[in-house]
């Protein structure tokens, strides 16, 4: 019963994609995630970034990574997310 519990709680987490804009912190990168977003009065695509701080246990992300990122509990202030999985390198 706990395993569908938490298998269903994790499924309900948020996952995102973005681009590593800094990794100046030890462990922590900063993403930049862009939604493109309908105006409600002008009916225009317009773009929003959000800057998403990611924990990365290991320290090999780099600027420019496209990187999945999950959901999690607080690890620090701001931080509310970890990395799934690195999509693509930076050239």
């Amino acid at each position: 019963m706990s395993e569908t519990t938490s298998d269903a709680a994790r499924a309900a987490r948020k996952v995102r994609e973005g681009t590593v804009v800094s990794n100046a912190m030890d462990r922590t990168a900063v993403l930049a995630v862009i939604e493109k977003v309908r105006h409600p009065r002008y009916n225009k695509f317009v773009q929003r970034t959000k800057r998403l701080y990611v924990h990365d246990e290991s320290n090999d992300l780099n600027v420019g990574d496209r990187v999945k990122v999950m959901e999690t509990r607080p690890l620090s202030k701001t931080k509310r997310w970890r990395v799934v999985e690195i999509l693509e390198r930076a050239k």
